[in-house]
């Protein structure tokens, strides 16, 4: 299946930009159930200044931007053509090395409300654990938009017993660490079955499991990823994950629009 993705993200600023940068990762990366068959990122009211892959093999572009333009506009659109793999990434590739992703961070750092939920558990570690893992996971953390911070982590997330996708993903990769397995973030783009138009990227997790490699999890949704899913960028957390970082001076009076659309060709 060939999907075609556009994704533009517009910032207005009611003051000038003294200076500002951004790291983007929104570029998709080829494998084994995805190839890249075009990809342009588009800068306009800025400029584009290099590019460079990451210890996570993700595509990072480097943007700056300040000035008299009140406006700084980036377009990202390509298309990918999806195998199935039924959620299997396959074996690990470096240069980050495996055991790197049993660290913990701050927000995939364990605490009671971990231990309380891997107890119901029964220390399951195989493939059907994983699985048993993400629908706890779903059954105790409610899926509700705009309920949960950005900032949360973990611990947050379950004391809520509400968050979005990137806390059941921070909850799935912090429990398989505490379980001894490997685990990361994934950022990307999902094609919804009821619309094209979205206005936020997806996230999930992926697990390494012997004999198979990395595994993926979609807490939120309940199944492992499928041709609907494009992969973007990997991570310990969020953080290195994230679609845009960066840093600015000047630019009061920020509005932020984004649109996105992810379509079936």
């Amino acid at each position: 299946m060939r999907l075609r993705i556009a994704h533009t993200t517009r910032y207005r600023f009611d003051a000038p930009v003294t200076f500002g940068l951004q790291q983007l990762r929104k570029t998709p990366k080829s494998g084994r159930q995805q190839e890249v068959l075009s990809w342009t990122t588009t800068v306009t009211g800025g400029t584009q200044e290099l590019f460079f892959d990451d210890h996570h093999h993700n595509r990072v572009d480097l943007i700056s931007f300040g000035g008299a333009a009140p406006e700084l506009t980036v377009t990202c659109e390509g298309e990918v053509e999806m195998r199935e793999t039924h959620g299997i990434v396959g074996r690990h590739i470096g240069p980050a090395p495996l055991w790197l992703f049993r660290r913990y961070t701050p927000r995939t750092k364990p605490g009671p409300g971990v231990r309380a939920l891997l107890r119901d558990l029964d220390g399951a570690t195989d493939l059907d654990g994983l699985h048993a893992l993400s629908a706890l996971i779903r059954a105790r953390v409610a899926y509700e938009i705009g309920t949960s911070d950005a900032g949360w982590g973990t611990e947050e997330a379950l004391a809520a017993g509400r968050g979005v996708c990137q806390d059941h993903t921070h909850i799935f990769i912090t429990c398989a660490r505490e379980l001894g397995l490997p685990a990361r973030y994934v950022s990307g783009y999902l094609r919804l079955d009821d619309r094209e138009e979205q206005d936020a990227m997806h996230a999930w997790a992926e697990a390494h499991v012997e004999g198979l490699g990395w595994v993926g999890f979609d807490v939120s949704n309940g199944i492992s990823p499928d041709i609907r899913y494009i992969r973007v960028a990997t991570g310990l957390d969020y953080a290195e994950a994230a679609p845009v970082t960066g840093l600015r001076h000047g630019g009061s009076g920020e509005a932020l629009s984004v649109e996105i659309e992810v379509a079936q060709q």
